[in-house]
């Protein structure tokens, strides 16, 4: 499996904090890399059931591990003021250098609407995002900064504690422009699992984004999280993939419904077809890793999974036996 990385995405949304740094731990010793860690306030749906703090989780995972991480994605524009999100992003590398990056993303409603006010559509958000970035990148250089921007204020100040080097910055980008922005803008990209020929599409503008800045894409990480499920039989797979992970098979943009409970109603409209090409459920271990060939064959070298049933021991076994050592970049 040389030059490809296949790490877990963790699902905070449904393990509690001590089952996650268990399932960690197991996952490295099966040969796992890393963590991509969700950044959620509100699970999806209520039977997910968890929602630990991303940031307090990351120092857990980190300390328990050797692989890299980052939160998959923290918005750092509504819930969190940018400077709070370069301030926790600098003592995470601070604390275990190298190995961290941050992963940011323009937000969702079900985690950021929590603190009231106005929730803008997505040309906003995205340029509250890229304003943060802005904000969080004049932070991670130790001077003293101030911004005077549309969306954010910060008087003259500087982040005390700092890494020798400041960790990536990577962007969740799935549109035109933002993907183009992204390769101009950050380190590397993160985009969910989808059709080839919308991540031929993605991968295309933020490679033309990188050529723009003077950067080469094909050099820069693009990282992947793929939501599958595997169990022992198909009808289990599925069952999994309807019970715990029904926003797989929503068709719809997500950003704007605010509650699990609204999600719940939803889920009662999806059907097995739904997940066609968003979501691979199947208990061959074969043809999942037949689906991460095609994602490392498109490009993608750091792919982060995460099954979505809570059969985590047995998938961690059969994955690290019969589809990580297969995978060739």
């Amino acid at each position: 499996m040389s030059d490809v990385q296949i790490g877990l995405a963790a699902a905070l949304e449904q393990f509690s904090p001590r089952e996650s740094i268990r399932l960690a731990k197991a996952g490295e010793e099966h040969g796992f890399s890393g963590q991509m860690a969700a950044d959620h306030f509100q699970p999806w749906v209520p039977q997910q059931g968890e929602s630990s703090f991303v940031w307090s989780m990351l120092a857990s995972l980190a300390e328990n591990t050797t692989g890299d991480l980052g939160p998959g994605v923290t918005c750092p524009s509504f819930r969190l003021h940018p400077a709070m999100v370069a301030q926790a992003a600098a003592t995470l590398e601070a604390t275990y250098p190298g190995r961290t990056w941050l992963g940011i993303g323009s937000g969702e409603a079900l985690n950021e609407h929590i603190i009231g006010g106005y929730w803008p559509e997505a040309p906003e958000r995205v340029r509250r995002m890229f304003e943060a970035l802005e904000v969080i990148r004049k932070l991670f250089t130790g001077k003293d900064v101030k911004h005077n921007g549309e969306f954010f204020k910060l008087h003259t100040t500087r982040l005390w504690t700092l890494p020798d080097t400041p960790p990536p910055v990577y962007i969740a980008s799935a549109g035109p422009y933002t993907s183009r922005k992204t390769g101009e803008l950050a380190d590397g990209l993160i985009t969910p699992g989808a059709s080839i020929d919308k991540l031929a599409g993605i991968l295309e503008n933020f490679n033309a984004g990188a050529k723009k800045a003077g950067k080469n894409g094909d050099d820069m990480p693009k990282l992947l999280q793929v939501h599958l499920s595997w169990a022992e039989d198909d009808e289990t797979a599925w069952a999994n993939a309807m019970d715990q992970w029904p926003n797989g098979g929503m068709k719809f943009p997500k950003a704007d419904v605010r509650s699990p409970f609204d999600f719940a109603q939803m889920a009662k409209l999806v059907r097995r077809e739904d997940f066609e090409g968003r979501m691979v459920v199947s208990s061959d271990p074969d043809v999942h890793r037949a689906a991460l060939q095609k994602y490392v064959d498109a490009g993608f070298n750091r792919i982060y999974i995460h099954n979505v049933g809570r059969n985590q021991d047995q998938f961690l076994d059969v994955f690290g036996k019969q589809v990580l050592p297969k995978l060739a970049a």
